[in-house]
């Protein structure tokens, strides 16, 4: 992806920084099975905080706070972190102002380990996630990693990309009122019909994220969209469910399939249009 350093004063760097929130000691098992139950964390990191917080034996409080020196290559990808975070923004900001809408600028906090957020706290093992209560994408960058040497994903710079975006869009749906309303409509319900719901609103987020990179085509390099799509495939819950228990359960899904997490990006990529994204309609009728 082409880039150049912009900077955002809603941008955060804290890795590097220990003491301000709970780090897992060691990952091991349980680590691995809630970034698989939560990756792409969806738009809030308390169900993370709790499970986290029952789990004895896991985790500690770290006393003080202890630094250090963030590597070049840390560095670099903490720029392209914030760089993306503000194409996301100006991007935005213009397809609200085109339709008659006033955007309200996210946070975004990089962080290593643990972190401290008005959904509660989270380490590492719950992927990037979106918190609603303080409007605030966090994320800790060896995610990436994760994703590319366990699940498979090809990697690359517009994976990254496309998570931020995803996270992003997020940021969209409480901003319009769609998080809200699923919520309302997910009250009483079953648990697949819950579930279902989840998906639709994880979707969204995918096609927003196609919107946000058909918007800046001009930064695209070639084999970047290819890298999204490996991302996406990687972290359906077809592939995650038939890779860590040998069969998949449709009606336990919460974020949608690899099919359908490449669909709804690429229709959001191609199209360009924020109302073909209504993922409810579709997956519902």
């Amino acid at each position: 992806m082409k880039w150049d350093k912009k900077e955002s004063g809603n941008f955060e760097d804290r890795r590097g920084m220990s003491g301000g929130g709970k780090a897992l000691l060691g990952g091991g098992a349980i680590g691995i099975i809630i970034l698989l139950l939560n990756m792409f964390g969806g738009e809030t990191g308390q169900t993370i905080g709790n499970i986290l917080e029952q789990t004895q034996g896991t985790q500690t409080q770290s006393e003080g706070t202890q630094t250090r020196e963030l590597s070049a290559e840390e560095k670099e990808l903490g720029d392209f972190s914030e760089a993306c975070f503000a194409y996301n923004n100006e991007t935005w900001a213009k397809i609200f102002e085109e339709n008659n809408m006033q955007y309200q600028e996210p946070g975004m906090v990089l962080f290593d380990d643990g972190v401290n957020t008005a959904c509660g706290s989270a380490t590492s093992a719950s992927g990037p996630f979106y918190c609603p209560g303080d409007k605030k994408v966090y994320m800790d960058l060896r995610f990436f990693e994760e994703l590319k040497t366990r699940f498979g994903a090809q990697g690359g710079d517009f994976a990254i990309a496309y998570v931020i975006a995803h996270e992003m869009g997020h940021h969209l749906q409480t901003l319009l009122g769609t998080s809200a309303k699923m919520r309302q409509l997910q009250q009483g319900k079953s648990e697949a019909v819950a579930n279902k719901l989840s998906v639709c609103l994880e979707l969204q987020a995918d096609f927003y994220a196609g919107v946000w990179a058909h918007y800046n085509k001009n930064l695209l390099e070639a084999g970047d969209i290819e890298e999204a799509l490996s991302a996406a495939n990687a972290v359906g819950d077809d592939a995650i469910q038939s890779k860590m228990q040998g069969r998949v359960n449709q009606e336990s899904f919460t974020h949608g399939s690899s099919e359908q997490r490449m669909e709804w990006f690429m229709k959001g990529y191609k199209t360009g249009d924020i109302r073909q994204g209504d993922t409810f309609s579709a997956l519902l009728n």
